[in-house]
């Protein structure tokens, strides 16, 4: 069982690389902050043990900080 729940979380991982390839005529903060969504769902979703609301709740979070690192000066 151990075995499954890593490949479908390398799989996962996988696919969120393959599509997160389709950003190429996003600007910069736009690809961070789908990219930190990315992560945070990833993320999430370990640190809840699989539950949606962490995913969620992760996916948002990092959403919020990968839009705010690539944030042009003012």
């Amino acid at each position: 069982m151990k075995n499954v729940k890593q490949l479908v979380s390398t799989a996962a991982i996988l696919a969120a690389t393959l599509g997160l390839s389709a950003c190429a005529g996003m600007s910069n903060q736009d690809r961070n902050t789908a990219v930190g969504a990315g992560v945070g769902a990833v993320a999430g979703s370990v640190l809840t043990g699989g539950s949606p609301i962490g995913t969620v709740g992760g996916a948002a979070v990092g959403g919020v900080i990968g839009n705010q690192v690539s944030k042009p000066p003012r």
